[in-house]
């Protein structure tokens, strides 16, 4: 049996009895999180290598649910609200990463986690992109993630 298949799947709708294909999908979610999150939890983030896998994993669910249930043709319309909802729902659990309290008594509040949150919100995104059979696009996003994540941290400490 050959993988090629797999391989040209972008928005195609997957029937019910497609395990191959959904396993294949799921895998490549929880694959592209990681890729984020494993640099997470190098620095020590609140937000490592769990959540990003299963941000990741949730939003390819989410986008799985209406190509299986229109399985008999693509609705754009549905696919189209289901990745809109999943970028505004995770931009809530992005927020949570950004806004902390310095200290007990003051009355000052500093900005932290705007990286971390934007972390989150990729993995959504390439959870998504996965989720819709698009894995050329999430493998280049999840290196391309990396990249300035790891990379570009360096560079701004030499400015």
């Amino acid at each position: 049996m050959s993988l090629l298949p797999l391989f040209s799947l972008s928005l195609i709708p997957l029937t019910p009895n497609d395990w191959l294909g959904t396993t294949f999908r799921l895998t490549l979610a929880l694959l592209f999180g990681g890729i984020i999150g494993v640099e997470r939890e190098l620095r020590h983030k609140p937000a490592g290598l769990r959540t990003h896998m299963l941000v990741s994993f949730g939003s390819a669910l989410f986008v799985l649910i209406p190509l299986e249930i229109f399985s008999d043709r693509t609705n754009v319309d549905s696919i189209s609200r289901t990745i809109q909802g999943i970028a505004a729902g995770v931009g809530f659990l992005g927020g949570g990463e950004i806004l902390r309290s310095h200290g007990q008594s003051s009355d000052r509040e500093e900005v932290h986690g705007l990286t971390s949150a934007a972390a989150i919100w990729v993995s959504a995104a390439l959870g998504t992109a996965a989720g819709c059979g698009l894995w050329q696009l999430g493998l280049i996003g999840s290196a391309l993630s990396f990249l300035v994540l790891r990379v570009l941290k360096k560079l701004e400490h030499l400015g």
